[in-house]
């Protein structure tokens, strides 16, 4: 079975800093995902330098299939060093999982990786003897992981914080990895983790970081695919041959749009059922057709849910972006499958054009939910995840 890696973060500056010492890199590739944190000596402009040009060199490398020594040997020998420490560098973990399962893991002083299986924390063997590439000592690990099964890369402001603060001596690791193990029981999606975990630790801080803090959750999911159907074909003689492609396909079903919805009610020969439950006076109510896990209305309907997942994307997501995520409206129920219960979304793209959705502005063959669908599925890819569009 293949493997997906549903991948978030979140990261505070140290008080007072504009820039974050911290950097974090996911890269994908035909058959792993890798996963870079970076945490650069110090803090501000100085730390965020060296921590973006060792998060690049790192996963730029393994990308291309360059082995951990030659990667640690070219850091070692690209970083300025600091004159009074007579250390440049940035510290950084990187997690290699394949698509098959197999996971490998190097740290360089940064705080170990958590990992959670079934609410317990599981202790990964590093390698006994620490290995030294160009003068700096690195630990490597490979082991396996399954679905459900949740990792976690922190950088050392997470370890520490509360240190004077709300705790005498921080937080520490086993009590930031039993707090993760105890949090994946009640909630296990990469981005609620993700920003959970980073309120916690702004908490212990009482709201003044005393150190860039980043925390990288990694959760494995098996495949689960989407199937989003919007807009009319440009032929009517096609509307059966769409409905069939989209309904017989496997995953979860929504059809956006009351043209697209009467559509598959009349070639299912099924009702639709309109809800008259408005939760949200500005976003028109959803529906139901048997077959299908939701109905909803077209271009507003869209164009909020584009501005939800944008909204997270641009790391503006906090617990109560989620409790708007958890509303009962047909543009947050969206956000919240792709967010959250969705590796694969394949999109069947109705290509006639709705007059209603015209903007006087626009090439005629440019309509605005037209727009509004691309949108939707370049801020999906930017979660790591697959898309694929199919036009009638």
């Amino acid at each position: 079975m293949k493997m997906h890696v549903d991948a978030a973060y979140r990261s505070l500056n140290k008080y007072g800093e504009e820039l974050c010492g911290d950097k974090v890199k996911i890269v994908r590739t035909p058959d792993s995902t890798i996963a870079v944190l970076a945490d650069g000596l110090g803090s501000g402009v100085k730390a965020n330098i060296l921590s973006t040009l060792t998060s690049t060199i790192v996963s730029t490398m393994m990308k291309e299939g360059s082995t951990i020594a030659e990667v640690v040997e070219t850091i070692a020998k690209t970083l300025p060093v600091c004159n009074v420490r007579k250390l440049a560098y940035s510290t950084f973990s990187v997690l290699q999982i394949f698509d098959s399962g197999e996971a490998h893991l190097v740290e360089f002083d940064n705080p170990p990786c958590i990992f959670v299986r079934n609410g317990k924390v599981i202790d990964l063997e590093r390698q006994s003897e620490l290995k030294e590439y160009g003068g700096k000592h690195v630990t490597e690990c490979q082991f396996s992981v399954r679905p459900g099964d949740v990792l976690a890369l922190v950088s050392d402001g997470v370890i520490y914080a509360g240190v004077g603060q709300a705790l005498n001596f921080g937080w520490n690791w086993d009590n930031v990895s039993s707090w993760l193990a105890k949090t994946t029981l009640k909630e296990n999606s990469a981005p609620r983790l993700a920003v959970s975990l980073s309120e916690a630790v702004r908490e212990l801080y009482l709201d003044r970081p005393g150190d860039d803090s980043t925390d990288l959750i990694l959760r494995i999911s098996p495949k689960r695919m989407v199937n989003i159907l919007s807009g009319p074909p440009v032929n009517k003689e096609d509307d059966n041959r769409m409905v069939h492609d989209y309904i017989t396909s496997y995953g979860k079903k929504v059809v956006c749009g009351g043209t697209s919805a009467n559509i598959v009610a009349r070639v299912l020969n099924r009702k639709i059922e309109t809800s008259i439950n408005y939760v949200d006076p500005t976003i028109p109510p959803t529906g139901k057709i048997e077959g299908v896990d939701l109905v909803t209305e077209g271009v507003l309907t869209l164009s909020r849910t584009v501005d939800i997942l944008r909204d997270y994307l641009n790391k503006e997501a906090d617990s109560f972006y989620f409790r708007k995520l958890d509303e009962e409206n047909g543009a947050s129920m969206i956000a919240k499958m792709l967010l959250e219960e969705c590796t694969d979304l394949r999109v069947f793209i109705g290509r006639a054009i709705n007059p209603a959705h015209q903007n006087p502005g626009l090439p005629s063959d440019l309509s605005i939910k037209m727009k509004l669908i691309d949108e939707l599925c370049v801020l999906v890819e930017k979660m790591g995840k697959n898309v694929e569009k199919l036009y009638y």
